[in-house]
This record gives C-alpha cells, structure tokens and sequence, in this order.
C-alpha cells in the first residue's frame, strides 16, 4: 500500500487517485482499530487479564478468552458483533484487492520506456522488428541495420574491406567458438542481452548448442532478473505454450506484464489477444494501442479487424494510424531503407 500513500502525499493526480486514496485511508484507519482489538488480552467473557487469555474466536479472530468455557458461555452474546467482524473484514479484503486491481493497471497501462533506446552510431531510434537491429558480441551494442550494412572506413577516409563491427572496429567472428568465446566474456560481464541470447541459442540450437529447452529458460530467467523485456516475454511464451515447462496462463500472464511494462511489443500484443478472447474489448484495444505505438504491425492489423466489424470506433482505428506513422517517422532513414533494399534480412519495419 505504500504506493498509495505516496499518491496521497503527493497529490499528483485528482481523479481516480483520488478515490483510491480516500478507500486507503480508510483501509489503514480499519487496520488500525482491528490491531489495537487483536493486541488485547483481556477475557471477553469474565473479563481476566494475562498472558494465558490466548484462546481466540475461531471466525472473528478479535477477540480472547481465558478457557474454552469462557469462549462457549460467551458464544450467544458475541454472535452478531462476530459476524460483524467477518462482515468488514471481507469487505476490507475486497477493497484491498480492487485497489491493488486499480494500482496494477495504472503501472500496467503506463506509456512504456523504449525497450532499445537510440542506435550508438548514427542516434536513430533503433526499431522494434529484430531484422532491424543487431548485437555485437564484441562491444555488447545494438546497432541498427543501416549502420551494420553501410561501408566502414579508417581514419584516411579509405573504405575498410574486411568486415568489421562499425562501433569498435573488431572483425567479425568467423566461426561458432569465436562467437562462443565472445558471448562467454559478455555473459562474464553480466550483459543481460548476451544472456537471453545465450537462451535463444540453446532454444534454436544454434552456434553449435544442442537444443534444451531448460537451458534456455535458465539463461532467461538470469537475463528477467535483470529487466530484460525479451526474456520476460520469452519465459511467458514458455508457460503459455508448455515448453519446459508445465502450461501455466497465470504466470505466463505474468511474464506478459512485465516484459509489456519494459517496453515489449510482442508480449503488449499477447496480452491484448487474451483480452479480446476474455471478451474484455476496451482493455484489448488498449494494450493493442500501446503496441502499435512501439512498432507492433500486428496489432494495428487487430484494431483494423475490431474496427470492420465494429468492436472499435473510427477514432480508435484513426488514432491507431496516426501512432504507427509517428513511429515509423522515428525509425526510418535513407541509410536503413538502402540496407534493407539490398538485403531482406535488414528489413526493419
């Protein structure tokens, strides 16, 4: 609840916080009063003080007796103010949870921080479809397609021929032990993208690793406990799907959160999937929008769908364009759309 007090003392935002302060306030006034109650050693029945007097309502939990025939002799009288207690206290619990509700989907909702940031090279905003970027295991940055495919050159001016990382200059690796050994000093490092790469590499079977699915899950719970997006998301993928996994869509929801909070679009659009299948539309559309905001296609595809069909109003599809068009105006350059021309793989939206 300490979030919520910080509302209260900050007195941020005067509409919902408002209302979820007031019910706090309230809450912890509750709390408050059933403690200064359960603290009381005092015998509800013949009123005897002490240590001893430790036999408690077994419904209420607020009051005490000495024996259980004081407890028994005392029953009849206690009824209504007992299920009184029980009374508030549910409600208490309900109000607890529909705060909590509340809280969660304010964080949830939060417009996200960019997962990738800028490329370090030319200061483009780096984009979310992963054929538009690539880590380099020598320097552990993320460059963008257009930097990896333009020429580099030295400090004459002349063009350097051999392939090399256009951020430090290191050759590329030419065989799965160079990547390896590259990959082993980032992970040395504690590079969280050099662990959910590592994951992905035993998932796929990659650079000579045999695929094991536990293994893989391993490296990404280690690259989650550091915040990364991908890994949440891939570890939601793993509880949704069953895959080393037993099938848990509690969790995998949970991971789904997370990664969405940290900027993922992929994990963003699934949510907005279990919503639309939970017939819950508005939320659907929300996580749909935030989605579409950070690049995701897909998701402007499902609003597009809601919005033939009606589920969606002309306004949702429109402000959904506009978002996608604000993004792409971030992402695009002369430089990418010539990588992604002569390559397929540098494709980057």
């Amino acid at each position: 609840m300490s979030t919520s007090n910080k509302i209260c003392k900050d007195g941020a935002s005067k509409s919902k916080d408002d209302d979820v302060c007031e019910m706090n306030d309230m809450l912890q006034q509750l709390r408050t009063a059933d403690n200064v109650d359960s603290i009381s050693s005092i015998c509800a029945n013949c009123g005897k003080e002490g240590s001893d007097v430790n036999n408690t309502c077994n419904k209420c939990k607020q009051v005490k007796y000495c024996n259980a025939a004081c407890k028994k002799k005392h029953k009849k009288k206690h009824k209504k103010d007992c299920e009184e207690c029980v009374r508030r206290a549910a409600k208490l619990h309900d109000e607890e949870l529909r705060i909590a509700a509340e809280l969660h989907d304010i964080e949830l909702f939060k417009e996200p921080p960019s997962k990738h940031g800028d490329c370090p090279i030319c200061f483009e905003r780096l984009p979310t479809l992963d054929a538009g970027r690539r880590y380099n295991t020598c320097c552990g940055k993320v460059i963008c397609s257009g930097c990896v495919h333009a020429p580099v050159y030295d400090n004459q001016g002349n063009e350097v021929i051999e392939k090399t990382c256009p951020f430090c200059r290191t050759p590329w690796p030419e065989s799965n032990n160079e990547i390896m050994k590259r990959m082993n000093k980032r992970l040395e490092l504690n590079d969280p993208t050099a662990m959910y790469n590592k994951g992905c590499d035993y998932e796929e079977g990659l650079h000579g690793l045999s695929k094991d699915y536990t293994k893989a899950l391993e490296f990404y719970h280690r690259a989650a406990e550091l915040s990364h997006a991908d890994a949440y998301c891939n570890i939601g993928y793993a509880y949704d799907n069953g895959l080393g996994v037993k099938v848990d869509k509690k969790k995998a929801r949970k991971y789904y959160e997370l990664a969405a909070m940290e900027g993922d679009a992929q994990a963003r659009h699934n949510l907005g999937i279990d919503e639309a299948q939970a017939g819950n539309l508005d939320r659907a559309i929300k996580h749909w929008m935030i989605a579409v905001s950070i690049g995701d296609s897909e998701s402007l595809n499902c609003i597009k769908n809601f919005y033939s069909f009606g589920k969606a109003t002309k306004e949702d599809y429109m402000k959904a364009l506009q978002s996608y068009q604000t993004y792409l105006g971030e992402i695009k350059s002369k430089q990418r759309d010539e990588a992604a021309a002569a390559q397929e793989g540098y494709r980057y939206y």
